[in-house]
């Protein structure tokens, strides 16, 4: 069955978009006399690579860098403009000191794409063509500047027009797309995080610092009184479409119903107002306030699905990856490690009850049910339960180490297409490791892997390798 289309959000924050490209072609004068018209003749070879790239990403193309203030000028152009990452050309050979200054002081994400004009070197070639294919020793020249200034970049070396070329660049891009809403973020916590989880602490100035997410706490009264001053057309219209979208319980109240909606359309206003693109709440935080009837469960599984970042117990490392999953791999879903089934070789994947039905099997409708709850001592929640759909996916775990360290963890497998588990009213899956449920959590565990986490359907380590390298952080893959 279709999925539903979310309910429209208006925060910029979390609507999708395609990346914003830079490409910075190098070259430099020393050949202008020998060949006339060769500046002309290599800035058309980039407009061709950028407009062959058309599907990947929105491109700006810089007129060629001859020198070290060209140079600064595109960059600051670039940055101006807000653009998600620059990908570097050589268009000739360029001398690296020209370009040192002005890429290794920039934050945007960097790749040196390692291309030349023609794929092969042939008996027809005469010096001309050598000097418009001789970008390798200037790409070679340039990265060795950079990898001694300490920059980041990814490197990209292969034939432009190949299509193999194209999704490379369209990792990268992805990922500098994440790289760079992630330095944008703020995530809302509302009211205080679960006391004695240690591994969701983090500090929240070497997390800003390094990764850029600034957390904006929201006091459970703001939520109350957002709630009681919402419009009665703004909870109508999101039960209709809940009505439209899910297989509703019929046991569910109209009270019960009402106020979920209030709570849902309470937080997104709340995190709109604050331009938060991602959120944590706790139960403690909404059950101990005592204005609060039920937990905000839908409410979590919709947000995620409409863009927005969540994690549960107010784990702001948790909220962030959701979120960089959506900007890298499409359709982030929060989850945890349940239990191990080793007969079947497999992990039981759940949390509380919310998840992005954006993950939900095709071939069953996705439900809004009511389902009791001990936990937060409040009314039953409305829940909206599905399983994971079968097929490749892949885990990631964001890690603080203390000070600026970080390390993501990775796990790629598949997602079982196994029984249904009839007592169990949360969103749900097995995951099946691709190195096996021993080797994994062993790994995961010496990894200090947390027990929060991203699931995004397809294989996408290598893609999460990207933005680690853009930022600068471990990679481990288990």
């Amino acid at each position: 069955m279709p999925f539903p289309i979310p309910p429209p959000s208006a925060n910029p924050a979390v609507r999708t978009r395609a990346p914003r490209i830079g490409l910075l072609g190098i070259m430099q004068p020393l050949y202008d006399d020998m060949i006339p018209g060769i500046t002309e003749r290599q800035a058309a070879y980039a407009a061709r690579v950028a407009e062959r790239l058309a599907g990947v990403a929105e491109w700006t193309v810089a007129p060629p860098v001859r020198g070290r203030a060209d140079a600064e000028s595109a960059m600051r152009a670039f940055e101006a403009d807000g653009l998600d990452g620059v990908m570097i050309v050589m268009l000739t050979y360029g001398p690296s000191l020209r370009v040192t200054r002005a890429l290794s002081r920039s934050d945007l994400p960097l790749a040196l794409a390692n291309i030349q004009p023609d794929p092969a070197v042939t008996a027809e070639w005469d010096m001309d063509d050598m000097t418009y294919n001789q970008g390798i020793h200037g790409a070679q020249d340039t990265a060795n500047a950079l990898v001694r200034a300490d920059t980041p970049f990814e490197v990209i070396t292969g034939e432009w027009r190949s299509p193999d070329f194209a999704a490379r660049v369209d990792r990268w891009a992805r990922a500098a797309r994440a790289v760079s809403d992630l330095r944008r973020l703020r995530v809302g916590v509302f009211g205080y995080p679960m006391n004695g989880m240690g591994d969701a602490r983090v500090d929240e100035t070497a997390l800003l610092r390094r990764l850029g997410p600034e957390v904006h706490v929201i006091a459970p009264g703001a939520l109350h009184r957002t709630m009681a001053d919402l419009p009665e057309e703004t909870i109508r219209s999101l039960m209709e479409w809940e009505d439209r979208s899910f297989r509703v319980d019929e046991r569910l109240s109209k009270e019960e119903r009402e106020d979920h909606a209030r709570m849902q359309s309470g937080i997104e206003r709340l995190l709109e107002e604050a331009e938060c693109g991602a959120y944590s709440t706790h139960f403690d935080a909404i059950g101990e306030d005592g204005r609060f009837a039920r937990l905000p469960m839908a409410a979590a599984s919709t947000l995620m699905a409409q863009g927005y970042g969540f994690a549960g117990e107010g784990d702001v490392l948790a909220a962030s990856i959701v979120y960089a999953g959506h900007r890298l791999a499409g359709d982030g879903h929060f989850t945890e490690m349940y239990a191990m089934d080793f007969p079947g070789d497999s992990i039981l994947m759940s949390h509380m009850g919310e998840g992005n039905w954006r993950v939900a099997r095709e071939d069953e409708p996705i439900r809004l049910i009511k389902r009791p709850l001990g936990i937060g001592g409040l009314g039953d929640p409305p829940t909206i339960l599905f399983r994971y759909r079968p097929g490749p996916a892949t885990l990631a775990s964001l890690v603080s180490l203390g000070g600026e360290r970080f390390r993501l963890v990775v796990a790629e497998g598949e997602v079982l297409d196994s029984p249904e588990l009839p007592s169990l009213e949360m969103p749900y899956g097995r995951f099946r490791p691709v190195s096996g449920v021993r080797d994994c959590m062993d790994a995961w565990l010496r990894a200090g892997g947390t027990h929060h986490m991203v699931m995004n359907t397809g294989h996408r380590a290598e893609d999460w390798r990207v933005l680690c390298r853009l930022v600068d952080i471990e990679h481990v893959r288990v």
